[in-house]
């Protein structure tokens, strides 16, 4: 199974993955990623938390992408997905605060 962080194109991110220090981290963010970066550096585009299906696409992609667990760095983030924890642990995938973790 794989970790996800949120907010991939911050400096927090690069210092979270390396503290995790795992080889199955996947950096992830809703703003606007250059193909390259995607491509090349295998981010991945998440769903803009300003969508209304906000949640469910994050569990979507997380199920489609084997992640476990998920460090969100946002506070807008957090909270949407804060309020359907229930939701993504009946799925086994723990929402963590990544800003605690640094």
């Amino acid at each position: 199974m794989s970790i996800l962080i949120t907010t991939a194109t911050s400096a927090q991110a690069y210092k979270l993955k390396n503290k995790l220090n795992n080889p199955d981290i996947l950096l992830g963010d809703f703003s606007d990623l250059p193909d390259f970066m995607v491509k090349s550096m295998g981010l991945l585009k998440l769903p803009n938390p300003a969508s209304v299906s906000y949640q469910h696409e994050m569990l979507t992609l997380c199920l489609d992408n084997g992640i476990d667990t998920v460090y969100v760095l946002t506070g807008q983030e957090l909270e949407l997905l804060r309020e359907s924890a229930l939701l993504f642990k009946e799925y086994n995938i723990d929402i963590l605060d990544g800003q605690i973790e640094i």
